[in-house]
């Protein structure tokens, strides 16, 4: 495998000949995206087990028909992942996620067309669950930025910060949206062509104070 600098991929030091390099790498990686019949939604998870999904036992188990990804019990050292063994390109996405714990700013968030590095973090968009930035598009591992940020004050009226919340997410082309409880809290158009958009989907949860991020009724349904 080769090995990875991620500053080589930030904004500071990025190339054209960096991230053609890096894009290519990651289809070796990666392999083909799964093909699925278009407008036949899917169940990503089933509520009682995590096949489908990479193996991750230590901080991620199934409790309420939900992923529970971190622990109540004892801190996160590092960023933790669960992803789905295939790639998936332009689809919705559905799910309903909470955040619960010691933490004074608790965060967990979902990955979107990204990938798995050989060290078990992974790289791509980031849909946020945390203060100050539910429903927002952050680049993880890569460049390391906020790529459109949701309004605050509007996302906190129709926010429920204990609760259940349910994310749609719209990825076609170049093109990703997102919405929470129903309000649309991003549209944004990634300019740069060498960037994937394809990759897998996973549930994070951030490393921290001990923490809880709750995942459920996850489907997908492929775009055309």
């Amino acid at each position: 495998m080769p090995s990875y600098d991620r500053n080589t991929y930030s904004d500071k030091h990025r190339s054209p000949l960096h991230f053609a390099f890096f894009a290519t790498t990651l289809m070796l990686l990666t392999g083909c995206t799964t093909t699925v019949a278009p407008h036949q939604s899917i169940h990503l998870f089933d509520g009682e087990t995590l096949e489908g999904w990479d193996k991750n036992d230590t901080w991620f188990h199934v409790e309420e028909k939900a992923i529970v990804a971190g622990s109540m019990e004892k801190n996160i050292p590092r960023h933790e992942y669960l992803c789905t063994l295939n790639d998936y390109d332009d689809f919705e996405l559905n799910f309903k996620a909470k955040l619960i714990g010691k933490s004074e700013s608790p965060n967990g968030g979902v990955m979107i067309r990204s990938q798995r590095m050989p060290d078990g973090d992974v790289v791509g968009y980031q849909v946020d669950l945390r203060d100050h930035y539910w429903g927002s598009l952050y680049d993880s591992g890569r460049r390391l930025k906020v790529l459109a940020q949701a309004p605050e004050a509007e996302v906190d009226k129709i926010l429920n910060p204990t609760g259940w919340n349910d994310y749609r997410v719209r990825c076609q082309g170049k093109r990703i949206e997102v919405w929470i409880n129903g309000y649309q809290t991003v549209d944004y158009t990634e300019p740069n062509d060498l960037i994937p958009q394809t990759g897998v989907i996973g549930v994070q949860i951030h490393k921290g104070t001990a923490v809880e991020a709750w995942y459920k009724d996850i489907t997908l349904q492929p775009l055309q």
